[in-house]
């Protein structure tokens, strides 16, 4: 980082030359997005010091006990998109619907929305083990001045305009794409801005590593179990080494540098997969792929699945492109196997 002090903003307006016409709305939006993961941060560090770990007694859409960083983190990054008044609705996997932001005329006039996964892998902080923070932007699809509605949201993830993530853990970095390559900026805490830190970064050719939760092995579809076994045999350059957090942005972050695959799949628990298409698996894979990466759902590209619901889950296998596509090689074996 000490060689290239190149700020998060001053990379923005760099690479405006990518786009053929330039608002500033879209610098405006990755500016709040910055600012509400900067006041995560902050108070994530806190995190023994203040009240604010544990169940906040609630559960949201999905079900899952809520965190009380859940609700301060979707907090702080509904409130700060929601005030700055530049987008026209923001989707979050903590609220049972989108929310329209109608701006100072009753009308909107902002071309962006935004899927948030306010705070991944909170179930981790009272352990102290990071957690992450996932962005999806598209361009609305409903006319500019009219309200949004859900098909602005349920989008194929080929249509996004920029993804990210952040992961607060001994560094906190954001990482993200708008479709020309995936670059990282960790925070200075002195001076309270992201600085590149990471260029163009890229998935290595071959990985060793594999994460998936193996304590649901018995519940694993046949083909990932046998694609677990390859992983652990004793031949060519395997067996691979296991790597799990349970944190969906530290397991891909790790991966990505490293090399690895990750994987949820579906089981007979959960025969939909866990993840959430829009909040955490299409904004993956459109990072996965600019980092020369590959993301499926075992058998069909995650960007090219049509959304039917705000909060749709889906299997997800994300990482190396050749680990990707091995693992897709057992997955097509029981293709026609009723437990898919």
């Amino acid at each position: 980082m000490e060689q290239n002090n190149l700020t998060l903003g001053e990379f923005i307006i760099e690479n405006q030359k990518h786009y053929k016409s330039t608002t500033g709305e879209f610098s405006r939006l990755l500016s709040s997005i910055k600012l509400a993961a900067k006041i995560v941060n902050h108070k994530v560090n806190k995190a023994g010091l203040v009240d604010i770990l544990g169940d906040a007694g609630d559960t949201n859409i999905q079900g899952e006990d809520q965190q009380k960083l859940d609700v301060f983190a979707n907090k702080v990054f509904m409130q700060t998109l929601i005030n700055r008044e530049i987008v026209c609705g923001i989707a979050s996997e903590e609220e049972e619907d989108f929310v329209t932001i109608k701006g100072k005329h009753g009308t909107n006039e902002n071309k962006y929305v935004v899927l948030i996964d306010p705070l991944d892998g909170s179930s981790n902080i009272d352990v102290n083990v990071s957690v992450g923070t996932i962005f999806s932007i598209y361009r609305r699809v409903t006319p500019m001045g009219t309200p949004v509605e859900k098909k602005d949201f349920l989008q194929c993830g080929n249509q996004q305009v920029a993804a990210g993530y952040v992961v607060y853990g001994t560094s906190t970095m954001l990482v993200y794409t708008s479709g020309h390559g995936v670059n990282g900026f960790t925070l200075n805490p002195a001076i309270g801005s992201f600085h590149l830190s990471h260029p163009n970064m890229k998935y290595p050719e071959k990985g060793k590593i594999y994460s998936i939760n193996e304590g649901n092995y018995v519940h694993f579809p046949q083909g990932v179990k046998d694609y677990l076994k390859y992983c652990q045999e004793e031949k060519e350059d395997r067996p691979y080494t296991s790597r799990y957090i349970g944190s969906l942005v530290s397991d891909f972050h790790r991966n990505m540098i490293k090399g690895g695959i990750y994987i949820y799949p579906t089981s007979f628990i959960g025969p939909k997969g866990k993840l959430r298409l829009l909040y955490e698996c299409n904004p993956m894979a459109f990072l996965a792929e600019q980092a020369n990466g590959k993301a499926s759902d075992g058998y069909q590209r995650i960007l090219d699945i049509k959304p039917t619901e705000l909060h749709q889950r889906v299997p997800f296998f994300c990482g190396s492109k050749d680990m990707v596509n091995k693992a897709e090689e057992f997955m097509a074996k029981y293709a026609d196997d009723a437990n898919y």
